[in-house]
């Protein structure tokens, strides 16, 4: 279990992901994931921000290691790379939840297939010069709101 941190406590139950905010490739993602949380169980940060940088440091975790998607449970879990996918896939409704299916491959296999893309992604993908700037009303959605 993850230490008590006050920054994450008045995000209401829900699960942190925390995303490369230059990434072409991890935007696309977070637009995917916010369509499809139809509960809205999940809120988001840039690993790039200082509030992402301090969660990341009061869970142990290199605030600085932008090699992975990086899911906070709200019962204060981290969980980084597939096993944060597949968390993040399992919630989203319709069939995207058979995707947690994988689970039943070695995480090392797994592990190795989400390196070979995120050491990729900006060359497969491209990046942007800064963070994503959301809409207002999405803006709510994002750490940077807490």
């Amino acid at each position: 279990m993850g230490t008590h941190n006050p920054l994450i406590s008045d995000m209401h139950d829900k699960d942190l992901i925390l995303f490369d905010g230059v990434c072409n490739l991890c935007n696309g993602t977070v637009n995917f994931v916010l369509d499809r949380d139809r509960s809205r169980c999940f809120v988001f940060g840039s690993l790039q921000s200082e509030k992402s940088k301090e969660i990341l440091r009061s869970h142990h975790y290199d605030p600085e290691a932008l090699n992975s998607i990086v899911v906070i449970t709200r019962s204060g879990r981290l969980m980084t790379k597939s096993n944060a996918a597949l968390h993040i896939a399992r919630q989203l409704s319709g069939g995207w939840k058979l995707l947690y299916l994988f689970k039943i491959l070695p995480r090392f296999i797994r592990d190795a297939v989400y390196d070979l893309v995120a050491a990729n992604r900006y060359k497969w993908f491209g990046r942007q010069d800064h963070c994503r700037m959301t809409s207002p009303e999405l803006k709510q959605r994002f750490l940077d709101a807490y």
